[in-house]
């Protein structure tokens, strides 16, 4: 059972103490920066099992942290854990060939429609970049559009206007220390604003742009449904004036639906960004697209890394494939997305509409509805006292392990979350 509620003072001592000895070795105390935001402060985890996590205390939360992203399947998978405990055993690091190379691949490109060829890389930032190097070499264009909110990334040439709700030009860095030069080469624009996509890119020549990057869904720019119209304007304008359509999915990949993007919107991109969740909690992501793309490492288009397609993290991508595939997961995902959503909606409704709630897929966003920032730290330390575990932005993350009794104790903490606000 999730843990009795916790006093405002006593919420996780051995999280807090653990995070005050880790500032005095690690940057901030935490390995990613974002999770210094985390409220009361960060929760640091002894173990983690389904949807389920427990902290060093032995407190029980439900987990829709959700790894930021990976944990379609839930954390530790058995089937995810045998594959790679499996290769673990024989090998780990090799800098060679092997099997799992190709058979990951092959299990990949099979889920994905139109996706021909992939190149393996160990994160999201780094296959961003990769994709936006294809697109320069075969367009021999230098710039590309990003849209407002959307981020792909910390690398300085992506890192920027991610904060939603912004200014379309000029581009606006998100960090002290970028390169701003590099942010010269944005083009930014609103999401789903299907006029000024399409006369970007009938300037595309002129405006020197090689590539629209896109994720599909919005997902650190508040969580959005794509218009067809705006996706099918993308694709159009991309054909008729030569610009690469990169579809960054790596949160919305294998997430929205087991072929991502492609398969929910039927959108077909040229390449395709994926990580997080294609391997089971393992570190990689990739790059997908048409052969033609790809294959342009043939031609000159250097694509390094020491990790990369590295054996453990390609036996959580091939499991995880077969797993994602079993008939049904997905319907179980929808479902218990919508009954989470419709209990929150429920909530909001008892106490005046206290909450804005909707969701993609089975990835979700609540915040209050007064949009301000301390009573959204407030409902999220109200979570965390409740025994609920959420992102610090807002985002939940349903899992396949989530079930309705899970999914049922959820709403229970937000009833009582909602009335502490109050």
């Amino acid at each position: 059972m999730t843990a009795a509620l916790r006093t405002a003072t006593d919420i996780a001592p051995a999280s807090l103490a653990a995070w005050e000895r880790c500032k005095q070795s690690v940057g901030g105390g935490v390995s990613s920066g974002l999770r210094a935001s985390m409220q009361p402060y960060p929760i640091f985890v002894e173990r983690a099992q389904g949807a389920l996590m427990w902290d060093l205390d032995g407190n029980e939360y439900i987990d829709y942290v959700g790894a930021w992203g990976p944990s379609v399947l839930g954390h530790s998978h058995p089937h995810v854990v045998a594959a790679v405990t499996e290769v673990l055993q024989r090998m780990q690091l090799v800098g060679t060939g092997h099997r799992l190379e190709y058979e990951a691949a092959e299990a990949v490109l099979a889920v994905v429609p139109g996706a021909e060829k992939l190149l393996w890389s160990n994160t999201g930032t780094e296959a961003v970049q990769v994709a936006l190097r294809l697109a320069r070499a075969v367009t021999g264009r230098t710039r590309f559009v990003k849209f407002v909110g959307g981020y792909h990334g910390w690398h300085d040439s992506v890192f920027a206007s991610v904060a939603a709700g912004g200014a379309g030009e000029p581009a606006v860095a998100h960090s002290r220390g970028q390169n701003l030069k590099l942010i010269d080469d944005l083009v930014v624009r609103r999401f789903n604003d299907t006029a000024s996509i399409e006369a970007t890119l009938a300037a595309a020549a002129e405006l020197d742009i090689a590539a629209v990057l896109l994720d599909p869904i919005l997902s650190s720019g508040g969580l959005a449904e794509p218009d067809p119209e705006f996706l099918a304007a993308v694709r159009r304008g991309c054909d008729a004036h030569g610009v690469v359509f990169i579809l960054d999915e790596v949160v919305s990949g294998f997430r929205v639906a087991l072929g991502g993007a492609a398969e929910r919107w039927s959108i077909r991109p040229d390449l395709w960004t994926v990580g997080k969740a294609v391997a089971g909690g393992m570190s990689q992501s990739a790059v997908l697209g048409k052969a033609d793309l790809i294959d342009e490492v043939t031609r000159g288009v250097v694509h390094f890394g020491t990790y990369n397609g590295n054996p453990l993290a390609l036996a959580g991508v091939k499991a995880s494939m077969e797993a994602l595939s079993e008939p049904g997961l997905y319907d179980r995902l929808e479902a218990a997305s919508a009954r989470l959503l419709a209990g929150i909606d429920a909530v909001s409704a008892e106490a005046g509409g206290r909450l804005e709630a909707h969701r993609v897929g089975s990835a979700m966003a609540v915040h209050p509805a007064s949009g301000d920032h301390t009573d959204a730290a407030r409902l999220a330390t109200e979570l965390v006292r409740r025994g609920v575990l959420t992102l610090p932005s807002g985002k939940l993350f349903v899992s396949a392990a989530h079930d309705d009794d899970i999914v049922d104790r959820s709403i229970d903490a937000f009833r009582g979350a909602v009335g502490a606000l109050a």
